[in-house]
């Protein structure tokens, strides 16, 4: 098929607030506001940004396991947000996900099989129990464990086995997208290596494509094809990875790419300190949202006009009315 794999456009979700027991909504938190972005077959795209810019939330809006407040999502052509339940659930076949914390997305009740092969019964993929007990292992062993590992219990692995049984569960239904948020956030820094070249070799071996949310750049560049970086719920930046490190637009992709750590310490980076916090999505700045910190905002300009994502060169996107 021709055209990307994901398209999204204009996507938002606001969470309301209320103000105690029996009080009404009282205010809205703007976790996502406005994004577009594509994922093609095959590629990784990379999404970054601090803690709370709205880069899960993105990713789960994708899946449906969060309900958008506007905007749309097409998969294959598909509109994802106008499938019904039974209709969802066959979609679900072709996009999975990886949670950030392997200690909470295995259920300690279910065996490592169990676990695994919860979507084959699900799907219906497999006829007998040979075949299902065949298919789990052959998923175990595709991600880096045994045969044995069928009969024990996610308390007696550690994080990075863990991390591997729930790619396994994602790869079961073989999907054509795996969202993986910050599935190796919580990781030691030479297990992060080993999974990151794990999803690597899978994604040649299948043809996958991930959306590949994280706020480590290092990480992010490693794996991705392309980069969208996101600040309060917008996308501010996108470009291809080398494109992007080798030279960022926007002052706050700056910024993040300042604070990276050089492992060569006869290179010398200079430090961009941004002023202030960020804001709180519950009352974001007006206009441009980075306006507040921006170290080359012109007002009222910034103050009272959102600067769209513009294309400033071939493939590269940013989101500034000076860049």
């Amino acid at each position: 098929m021709s055209g990307p794999l994901l398209k999204v456009t204009k996507l938002t979700k606001e969470f309301p607030l209320k103000g105690g027991l029996f009080s009404g909504h009282t205010a809205s938190v703007h976790a996502v506001d406005g994004v577009d972005f594509h994922v093609d077959r095959g590629e990784t795209l990379g999404l970054v940004g601090e803690s709370g810019c709205g880069k899960s939330t993105t990713g789960r809006c994708v899946l449906r396991l969060i309900e958008p407040s506007s905007g749309e999502i097409h998969f294959e052509g598909k509109d994802v947000r106008a499938l019904k339940a039974d209709e969802l659930r066959i979609l679900r076949r072709d996009i999975q996900i990886i949670f950030q914390d392997p200690y909470a997305s295995l259920n300690p009740r279910m065996n490592v099989g169990a676990i695994v092969g919860e979507a084959l019964i699900i799907h219906q993929l497999t006829k007998t129990r040979r075949q299902f007990e065949e298919r789990v292992v052959e998923l175990l062993e595709t991600v880096g464990l045994r045969a044995d590992h069928m009969g024990r219990y996610p308390n007696e692995f550690s994080g990075g086995q863990r991390q591997r049984i729930g790619i396994a569960r994602a790869l079961a239904v073989e999907p054509k997208l795996i969202i993986c948020d910050e599935p190796v956030s919580a990781l030691d820094v030479s297990i992060q290596a080993q999974v990151i070249n794990l999803l690597e070799d899978l994604q040649e071996k299948f043809g996958l494509a991930y959306l590949f949310i994280a706020h480590d750049l290092a990480v992010v560049e490693h794996i991705s094809k392309r980069i969208a970086v996101m600040y309060l719920g917008r996308i501010v930046e996108m470009a291809s990875a080398h494109e992007l490190y080798a030279s960022p637009r926007h002052p706050y992709t700056e910024a993040l790419l300042s604070a990276v750590p050089i492992p060569d310490p006869k290179v010398k980076r200079q430090r961009v300190r941004l002023s202030g916090e960020v804001p709180n999505p519950i009352s974001p700045p007006t206009g441009c949202h980075f306006h507040t910190r921006c170290p080359i905002a012109q007002f009222p300009l910034c103050k009272t006009e959102p600067p769209p994502l513009k294309q400033s060169a071939d493939g590269h996107w940013v989101a500034c009315h000076f860049r």
